[in-house]
């Protein structure tokens, strides 16, 4: 999948804001997750991989520096082959996120981990989207996800929702002075308007529910109570002599 607009954006101001949040937080909650095999999908200038230390990590996607060019709606990979799973900004700008979702669930082994991140709609950033005279291009051309949604879709795949974190308070400027005269809004969004970051990092985890097996309810003859007595009682007789 290759997203019009993207690397020049990254280059942007903007995109070195969010990247650089995205970054940190992706390499500390991944830190602690082990396994064999790891994907990015997408973003191969970053490398949201690098603190796991699962031995094999790869990139993929459609186009760019990526250790395997693949569509991301039908994975080369067999079925319960991937310990975890990093999704940058992949949901909101592809035609079918929900054949995404499936392949996800599709290779991640039980208990696999998922990381997605997004623009968040009910945001600042969100907002500038739905402007009358809103800027071209991306990341305003996203069909950005709202976390209720994107939580009611990983649900019905069986996923549970672990974690979470917003992030990027500052407003969208253009300007890398005016992003940096607005570092406090960070902490203080932290704690005062947690939902409104501009972006949003989820976490998720593949359960499979075990099988219960159900015996059949056998019910044996027993010996009667008296029967059994008697019988004991003839094997104490016959210790005492």
């Amino acid at each position: 999948m290759s997203i019009p607009g993207l690397d020049a954006w990254l280059e942007t101001p903007q995109g070195r804001y969010v990247m650089a949040w995205e970054e940190a937080r992706l390499t500390a909650i991944t830190a602690d997750v082990f396994g064999y095999n790891a994907l990015q999908f997408g973003l191969p200038q970053y490398g949201l991989l690098d603190g796991n230390r699962i031995p094999l990590r790869q990139k993929i996607g459609e186009s760019g520096a990526v250790d395997a060019r693949c569509d991301l709606r039908q994975l080369p990979f067999p079925a319960a082959s991937i310990d975890l799973i990093v999704m940058p900004h992949v949901l909101e700008f592809c035609s079918d996120p929900h054949q995404i979702l499936r392949e996800v669930e599709r290779v991640l082994i039980p208990e696999g981990q998922l990381l997605i991140t997004g623009f968040n709609p009910f945001s600042l950033w969100g907002l500038r989207r739905r402007l009358p005279r809103r800027p071209d291009g991306f990341p305003w051309n996203g069909d950005y996800l709202s976390l209720v949604r994107l939580k009611d879709w990983l649900k019905l795949l069986g996923f549970e929702l672990d974690r979470g974190a917003f992030g990027c308070y500052a407003p969208p400027f253009n300007d890398a002075d005016w992003l940096r005269r607005s570092h406090f809004m960070e902490a203080a969004g932290d704690r005062w308007w947690g939902f409104a970051g501009g972006v949003y990092l989820l976490r998720a985890i593949k359960r499979v529910h075990g099988m219960r097996l159900i015996m059949p309810a056998w019910n044996p003859r027993r010996v009667p109570r008296k029967a059994a007595s008697a019988v004991a009682r003839k094997e104490i007789h016959h210790d005492e002599l």
